[in-house]
């Protein structure tokens, strides 16, 4: 059985990687062909995160931002696989906003199961196993369990947002809601405030990637006190793109524009 403390040990050397050449400003940057940015830290963490997780065990199928995508008729008879994105917040990452992450996550059925996310600039270390709770560690302190509740929308709320994507759907959407805050946050880490505690809501109303969001969604799934709360994303679909989604909120409690 693969446990969640191997695939840790995995993200936080990947991640060991990516702080070196952060630090370093040593990187390439070049443009992909849908415009996304790629840089050499994204295939290096790549590397080490593959071979650490067929390490573990080579029968469970990959999915990765850098590599090619499998056909769907080849994927949709996986009742499991990985799913990674070894520099989710490349944008950050190159603007130096110190909020890029390395995301491991783990797919059963359409829904992730084990998620792992490092902020290397941080030291922070968040993961969640269906089950067994969501954890959030910081460099040489103890592990601390992640409890969150649904929030009341008829109360101030305090909203993460994207720092690199503005979105006037975003505001949109805010409008029948009274914000008490709104906190900047890039890469999945926005899915990690939620889940300790420092922001309630999280909407996202553009476009993600499953790789994007596989993780930072296991680790909020799992931080629901006193049941995980109920995810509203699907993975392994005919396309990765993601529809818009909210957490923190109840289904029926708010509408997309």
């Amino acid at each position: 059985m693969v446990t969640i403390e191997a695939v840790n040990e995995i993200a936080l050397r990947a991640g060991e990687v990516v702080l070196r050449h952060y630090q370093a400003r040593d990187t390439w940057v070049r443009e992909k062909e849908d415009g996304s940015p790629v840089t050499g830290v994204d295939l290096a963490a790549e590397a080490i995160i593959r071979d650490g997780l067929m390490g573990l065990d080579d029968t469970i199928p990959y999915i990765s931002e850098e590599r090619a995508l499998p056909e769907y008729e080849e994927r949709r008879g996986w009742s499991r696989y990985w799913l990674v994105d070894p520099l989710d917040g490349t944008k950050e990452f190159i603007n130096r906003t110190d909020e890029f992450t390395v995301n491991i996550a783990m797919i059963e059925h359409g829904e992730p199961v084990l998620g792992v996310v490092v902020a290397p600039a941080s030291g922070l270390l968040f993961y969640a196993r269906k089950g067994a709770g969501a954890w959030k560690q910081e460099s040489g302190a103890s592990p601390q369990r992640l409890r969150s509740t649904l929030s009341d929308p008829s109360e101030a709320l305090r909203i993460v947002e994207s720092r690199s994507h503005p979105s006037p759907a975003l505001e949109s959407f805010l409008k029948p809601f009274t914000i008490k805050e709104r906190v900047k946050s890039g890469s999945s880490l926005k899915f990690c405030v939620v889940a300790d505690g420092r922001a309630d809501v999280y909407p996202r109303l553009g476009p993600t990637m499953e790789w994007d969001v596989a993780a930072g969604d296991c680790v909020y799934r799992n931080s629901g006190s006193p049941e995980p709360h109920p995810g509203t994303l699907r993975y392994n679909k005919p396309s990765l793109l993601n529809p818009s989604f909210v957490i923190g909120l109840s289904p029926g409690t708010y509408t997309i524009p």
